[in-house]
Protein backbone atom coordinates (compact mmCIF):
# COMPACT_ATOMS: atom_id res chain seq x y z
CA UNK A 1 0.00 0.00 0.00
CA UNK A 2 1.28 3.44 -0.82
CA UNK A 3 -0.30 6.57 0.58
CA UNK A 4 0.33 9.87 -1.17
CA UNK A 5 -0.57 13.08 0.62
CA UNK A 6 -0.25 16.74 -0.24
CA UNK A 7 0.83 19.01 2.57
CA UNK A 8 -1.14 22.18 2.05
CA UNK A 9 -0.02 24.04 5.18
CA UNK A 10 3.39 22.97 6.46
CA UNK A 11 3.36 25.50 9.31
CA UNK A 12 0.03 24.22 10.61
CA UNK A 13 1.31 20.64 10.36
CA UNK A 14 4.43 21.54 12.34
CA UNK A 15 2.46 23.39 15.04
CA UNK A 16 0.19 20.38 15.55
CA UNK A 17 3.23 18.12 15.73
CA UNK A 18 4.97 20.36 18.25
CA UNK A 19 1.86 20.22 20.44
CA UNK A 20 1.88 16.42 20.26
CA UNK A 21 5.60 16.23 21.06
CA UNK A 22 5.36 18.73 23.92
CA UNK A 23 2.40 16.85 25.40
CA UNK A 24 4.07 13.44 25.25
CA UNK A 25 4.97 12.74 28.86
CA UNK A 26 6.84 9.58 27.90
CA UNK A 27 9.51 11.62 26.06
CA UNK A 28 12.50 12.99 27.91
CA UNK A 29 13.31 16.68 27.38
CA UNK A 30 16.33 15.77 25.25
CA UNK A 31 14.16 13.54 23.05
CA UNK A 32 11.62 16.34 22.63
CA UNK A 33 14.34 18.70 21.44
CA UNK A 34 15.60 16.14 18.94
CA UNK A 35 12.06 15.42 17.73
CA UNK A 36 11.32 19.13 17.23
CA UNK A 37 14.52 19.55 15.18
CA UNK A 38 13.60 16.57 13.01
CA UNK A 39 10.11 17.97 12.40
CA UNK A 40 11.59 21.33 11.39
CA UNK A 41 13.65 19.68 8.67
CA UNK A 42 11.19 17.18 7.21
CA UNK A 43 7.40 17.13 6.88
CA UNK A 44 7.47 13.32 6.76
CA UNK A 45 8.82 13.38 10.31
CA UNK A 46 5.88 15.55 11.34
CA UNK A 47 3.45 13.07 9.80
CA UNK A 48 5.22 10.21 11.55
CA UNK A 49 4.56 11.85 14.92
CA UNK A 50 0.89 12.53 14.13
CA UNK A 51 -0.21 9.42 12.25
CA UNK A 52 0.04 5.97 13.74
CA UNK A 53 0.17 3.42 10.88
CA UNK A 54 -1.28 0.69 13.08
CA UNK A 55 -4.40 2.78 13.64
CA UNK A 56 -4.90 3.14 9.88
CA UNK A 57 -5.39 -0.61 9.42
CA UNK A 58 -6.37 -2.01 12.82
CA UNK A 59 -10.10 -2.08 11.96
CA UNK A 60 -9.64 -3.69 8.53
CA UNK A 61 -10.64 -7.38 8.64
CA UNK A 62 -7.96 -9.80 7.52
CA UNK A 63 -5.17 -7.21 7.59
CA UNK A 64 -2.23 -7.11 9.95
CA UNK A 65 0.44 -4.44 9.78
CA UNK A 66 3.78 -6.12 9.16
CA UNK A 67 5.96 -3.04 8.70
CA UNK A 68 5.56 0.69 8.22
CA UNK A 69 8.03 3.32 7.15
CA UNK A 70 7.91 6.95 6.16
CA UNK A 71 9.61 8.79 3.36
CA UNK A 72 8.99 12.07 1.66
CA UNK A 73 9.63 13.53 -1.70
CA UNK A 74 8.95 17.07 -2.84
CA UNK A 75 7.40 17.18 -6.29
CA UNK A 76 5.74 19.89 -8.32
CA UNK A 77 2.32 18.52 -9.17
CA UNK A 78 0.71 19.87 -12.31
CA UNK A 79 -2.36 17.85 -13.32
CA UNK A 80 -1.98 19.09 -16.92
CA UNK A 81 1.61 17.84 -17.24
CA UNK A 82 2.16 14.77 -19.40
CA UNK A 83 4.01 12.94 -16.61
CA UNK A 84 0.87 13.06 -14.44
CA UNK A 85 -1.53 12.19 -17.26
CA UNK A 86 -3.48 9.15 -16.17
CA UNK A 87 -1.54 8.76 -12.94
CA UNK A 88 -4.75 8.73 -10.93
CA UNK A 89 -7.11 7.40 -13.61
CA UNK A 90 -8.01 4.34 -11.56
CA UNK A 91 -9.22 6.63 -8.78
CA UNK A 92 -11.46 8.56 -11.18
CA UNK A 93 -13.19 5.37 -12.31
CA UNK A 94 -14.92 5.07 -8.92
CA UNK A 95 -16.58 8.50 -9.24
Amino acid sequence: MELVVEITDADRLRRATYERIDGDESMAAEERGHARRMVESDEAEALAYLIEPFELVEEVPGVELAQASWSSEHVDYDPRAAEWSGAFADLDEDD
